[in-house]
């Protein structure tokens, strides 16, 4: 449930369109809905702008495609599935055909590209880094938001980022992702005055402990103001991107 189906059910109930018990019923899976396994939070799009989103790891293919169906039934916004196996997203695509498969994540209902919303740049370090960049654009692209990826412009080769440093600063939110010894969020961190979100990758060699010495020279970053989400947390980057530009919206007078 989000304010846009909210305001239309009052509405309709004022208009005489949607019969009270109708709108009664539909109340009551709020705040949310128990399937015994899950309790699937209908409220959370109205308390923070974003919806519940599945997780896949540890759920069957029966309970993931249990609550998508649940989360479709209530509200209007994006439904999303995130690190789903192939028998996750083969059970809950049976349920709900609409939905598209992105690598380990699904969509159902994606918003429409929305460029008054702002724009953000996902620029990966190394090609290793492209699952966990993709995650990211392929949630920020299901809310609406248009996403310039650029991969392959790790340190090692600085000349590479240069030549895109144009489509980098033309950014309204910059999610950084990089392993090894995630000196990129540095880098881009010092060219540009948009919001710099780093994500950890546990991609490197022995010294890179799976994604540690990232995210410590992340967190250590030189360049004032750096977020930095976990290790390998795709999905968790666009989530801040999101809250960034919902905060930049509502700063501008937008919302």
């Amino acid at each position: 449930m989000d304010d846009v189906t909210l305001r239309t059910l009052l509405d309709g109930v004022r208009d005489g369109v949607v019969a009270p018990d109708d709108a009664v019923e539909l109340l009551r899976r709020l705040p949310y809905a128990d399937l015994g396994h899950t309790r699937v939070d209908h409220h959370r799009s109205l308390r923070n702008g974003q919806a519940e989103v599945v997780y896949g790891p540890g759920k069957t293919p029966a309970q993931v495609a249990e609550i998508v169906t649940e989360l479709l039934a209530v509200g209007t916004g994006p439904v999303l599935a995130t690190r789903v196996d192939g028998a996750q997203a083969a059970a809950a695509l049976a349920a709900n055909p609409d939905g598209s498969h992105h690598g380990t994540v699904l969509v159902w209902r994606p918003r429409p590209p929305q460029d008054a919303g702002g724009r953000v740049a996902v620029v990966a370090a190394g090609t290793a880094d492209g699952p966990v960049a993709a995650e990211c654009a392929t949630v920020l692209a299901a809310h609406g938001i248009p996403t310039t990826r650029i991969d392959d412009v790790g340190v090692a080769g600085l000349h590479r980022l240069l030549a895109v440093l144009d489509d980098v600063v033309a950014a309204d939110v910059v999610v950084v992702v990089a392993g090894m010894e995630g000196a990129l969020a540095s880098v881009i961190g010092g060219l540009t005055d948009a919001p710099v979100v780093a994500v950890p990758t546990s991609v490197g060699y022995g010294a890179a402990l799976e994604g540690v010495t990232a995210l410590l020279a992340m967190l250590s970053s030189c360049a004032s103001g750096v977020t930095v989400v976990g290790i390998d947390n795709g999905f968790g980057a666009a989530c801040a991107a999101l809250r960034l530009l919902g905060a930049r919206a509502r700063i501008a007078g937008d919302v």
